[in-house]
């Protein structure tokens, strides 16, 4: 209904009677496989499918593939295993606490096969030089969405150790910006276009940051030494974080490590290789042993991400929800009738808000929350209570269609504000008009052993509607 407004007179037949209530609706992005978190074992799987050995480069924690224990069962130092990354490989196996494989084919999630993504908690991209297929970009993203962890580190740009015309920035943010999940900024930063030549970068001061401060040690500054940064966008995702910048920046330029979260899952990036390459590996590369580097604590932050991102550790690093949760919290979806297929319950709203009229298409299912639309001055609420237990990890997720016919491209005529208790979480406005709907994810974890009203406000001008359709709602703990 792209330009029209539409009627008062809204559809808005009930279904309560029929009890149905969608639980958990926003995960069902794609395939439905969620990652199974053991309880004391954390998986791990690093990819060698995409050129991860081109070039001087060996990314690999072993030349035994997929299972490095094949090659030593019981590593003491980084050369019992073949890899310029058998430094971190050989640290996280004598915890006792991970399991760690190599995947050297194409990803996927929700398959058979033994490197299937459904089979870890978090997958590594060590400076990938081939581009993903359309097919594993969606397998990567329903992976993180569902509650995986995503590590991608990238590479300076030019960076192209195959001559196939793509280097890890482009590779990566390829990821990002061009997949069938959420292609708008899902993570909330981009990889510069950047060779930086050398440098400290320095870590922020946070106590309390897991990544920062974790059983692994200490991190007070990484190394570049020809890498590249990235820019972070928290109007796109409010998790994203910056732990460790280049001199001379701070907030959302200049980030060389930060973190994230998209809908239940953890990301992290790095933007150099160096800092994880260990000196050592198969005969014919050029190395360099930048974990071990003296003036950087480059094995620290390897090491606790990878716990971060696996749930390994608790804290929440930009966000909470990732492949795991801290302390005793129950992993369970909050919100009542999030995808509003019981009609107009639960959520308080204005009246013919929530709908199930054809004018405008539900993402799942046939009900959707239809903010205002009218094309006159109107105000539509939307909110429900909901109390987040103490110790959780939160993350508040929903899909997002943006109608309008408004024609400026500058001027925010109407807005809808999304809130979390007294917490503005993100505005929304005519701006944000796209075909369909986007996924858009917000760290809570700030208000858990709280209760707190989750509420959607829709403000309207007084010519040329603009529609905000919210669907597939989730609180999601952890």
């Amino acid at each position: 209904m792209l330009g029209s407004s539409r009627s008062r007179h809204r559809l808005t037949t009930a279904l309560a009677g029929f009890g149905l209530l969608v639980t958990g609706a926003a995960l069902q992005v794609g395939t439905a496989a969620a990652p199974a978190h053991a309880a004391t074992t954390y998986r791990v799987l690093f990819d060698d499918g995409h050129a991860e050995e081109a070039g001087n480069a060996d990314w690999i924690i072993s030349t035994s593939k997929p299972d490095p224990l094949a090659q030593d069962s019981s590593p003491s130092s980084e050369t019992d295993w073949t890899g310029a990354l058998s430094s971190w490989g050989v640290a996280l196996q004598k915890t006792g606490s991970y399991s760690m494989k190599t995947a050297t084919s194409a990803l996927t999630y929700g398959g058979s096969s033994t490197t299937d993504l459904s089979n870890f908690d978090a997958l590594v991209l060590p400076e990938p030089n081939t581009l993903f297929t359309t097919a594993e970009k969606t397998a990567i993203m329903n992976f993180v969405n569902n509650g995986g962890g995503l590590f991608m580190i990238s590479d300076h740009t030019g960076a192209d150790r195959n001559s196939d015309g793509e280097d890890a920035v482009e590779i990566l943010n390829d990821l990002m910006t061009n997949n069938s999940v959420d292609s708008t900024d899902p993570f909330g930063f981009s990889i510069d276009s950047l060779d930086i030549s050398s440098g400290y970068p320095a870590a922020i001061s946070d106590s309390s940051d897991p990544v920062l401060n974790g059983s692994f040690g200490t991190v007070t500054k990484s190394l570049i030494a020809d890498g590249t940064t990235a820019t972070l966008k928290p109007s796109d995702n409010s998790a994203v974080k910056g732990l460790v910048y280049r001199s001379g920046y701070s907030g959302n330029t200049g980030a060389f490590f930060a973190t994230s979260t998209f809908g239940s899952g953890r990301v992290a990036f790095w933007g150099d290789s160096s800092p994880i390459d260990d000196g050592t590996g198969q005969s014919g590369n050029t190395l360099y042993d930048g974990w071990n580097d003296t003036g950087a604590t480059n094995a620290a932050l390897a090491l606790n991400a990878t716990a971060w991102l696996t749930g390994a550790s608790s804290g929440s690093s930009g966000g909470g929800g990732g492949g795991g949760g801290g302390g005793t919290c129950t992993s369970a979806q909050l919100l009542g009738n999030p995808g509003f297929e019981s009609g107009n319950t639960t959520w308080t709203a204005s009246s013919g808000v929530i709908t199930n009229s054809s004018s405008e298409a539900a993402r799942t299912g046939s009900y959707k929350a239809w903010l205002d639309g009218y094309g006159s001055a109107h105000t539509d609420t939307l909110s429900q209570s909901v109390t987040i237990p103490s110790g959780c990890s939160a993350t508040l997720s929903f899909y997002l269609h943006v109608d309008t016919a408004e024609t400026t491209t500058s001027t925010a005529y109407d807005k809808l504000t999304v809130t979390a208790g007294s917490t503005t979480l993100a505005t929304y406005s005519n701006l944000n008009a796209a075909s369909g709907y986007v996924l858009k994810s917000f760290d809570v974890s700030s208000l858990a052993g709280t209760t707190a009203t989750i509420k959607f406000s829709g403000v309207e001008g007084s010519t040329l509607q603009t529609s905000f359709v919210v669907d597939d709602t989730a609180l999601n703990v952890s």
